[in-house]
């Protein structure tokens, strides 16, 4: 292994993946839901739409449906 590389004649290409990791998007959150998950995200040190992120993916992962049905 060298000690020095010479990265000067590298020639920088854009990551093919980069789009697909995320999707930016606008979305209307309740104030008490988005002040629950800042909450959380103080505690942690994780921002709070990646936490946001995960619990939306790990309902997906593990398949949980909401129940929207109207009772009465």
């Amino acid at each position: 292994m060298k000690a020095e590389y010479d990265l000067s004649k590298m020639k920088s290409r854009p990551n093919p993946y980069a789009a697909k990791l995320k999707k930016p998007i606008t979305m209307r959150l309740g104030e008490d839901v988005l002040d629950y998950f800042k909450e959380m995200a103080e505690e942690t040190g994780v921002p709070y739409q990646t936490l946001i992120n995960l619990y939306l993916r790990d309902c997906m992962t593990h398949g949980r449906k909401i129940d929207i049905g109207w009772h009465e």
